[in-house]
């Protein structure tokens, strides 16, 4: 596939950083949250309490509808998100336009995308919080997760707090109608993999990892959504650390 979108090298990307902050409070403090959440969706917000303050931290969400990552940045107002996001939304006039304000940075879905999973990996070193969707891309019922989370979580050591999101499918409908969209935001208990210190670990733990933390995620979801991880009695923990 090709594209024009120029992508940063993982030390650039956290140095940018510090050029988003007026942008993104003015996009959340004063767009998203006083327009978009009182015209456009009614959310229902619970559980902010266990995003950590600071340090490297990992939000990991179902993705169900196109305003996904927006509602997600929206929802928290203790830091600011970075979400990553797919490299076709660069190329859209008016989508790109705010993803670069914003500060996102592009992966490419169609292969294994090495500066991507990189790029993660250096913003959650310097203490960020960023956004990912495991599952690749927008699923009505979750799918079976690529474990590019569970390597970038495993070599930051981040925290990772799932979320799980409903309604926001609605919107792009609603929008045509002049409907309002109530949607549900619920972030659960945040937690880290047990590594005992290794930035490394075997194929078989990085699987057992991936799909401990995507049940914890599906604990978020209404059931009809789960999907591959609808069995919720094989929610096992021996991987994860809960974090109070």
């Amino acid at each position: 596939m090709s594209t024009d979108v120029s992508v940063s090298p993982p030390t650039d990307i956290v140095q940018q950083q510090a050029h988003y902050g007026w942008r993104r409070k003015f996009m959340r403090d004063w767009l998203l949250r006083p327009i978009g959440f009182r015209v456009i969706v009614r959310p229902t917000i619970t559980g902010t309490e266990y995003i950590p303050a600071s340090g490297p931290t990992l939000l990991v969400m179902n993705h169900i509808g196109f305003p996904d990552p927006v509602v997600v940045t929206g929802a928290v107002t203790s830091r600011y998100v970075i979400p990553m996001s797919k490299i076709e939304n660069f190329n859209s006039p008016f989508i790109g336009l705010l993803a670069r304000a914003w500060g996102a940075y592009p992966v490419d879905r169609d292969k294994v995308d090495r500066q991507a999973l990189e790029n993660t990996i250096a913003l959650l070193k310097a203490g960020h919080c960023v956004l990912i969707a495991p599952e690749g891309t927008r699923q009505q019922s979750m799918i079976e997760a690529k474990e590019g989370f569970t390597y970038v979580a495993v070599k930051s050591g981040a925290t990772i707090v799932p979320i799980g999101l409903e309604g926001t499918h609605l919107v792009g409908g609603n929008m045509k109608r002049l409907r309002r969209t109530p949607i549900e935001i619920r972030f659960g208990p945040a937690f880290r993999f047990k590594t005992g210190g290794r930035s490394h670990v075997p194929r078989p733990e990085m699987r057992q990892m991936t799909h401990e933390a995507m049940y914890q995620l599906a604990q978020l979801v209404n059931p009809e959504r789960r999907g591959f991880y609808a069995d919720l009695s094989q929610a096992t923990t021996e991987t994860l650390e809960f974090v109070s």
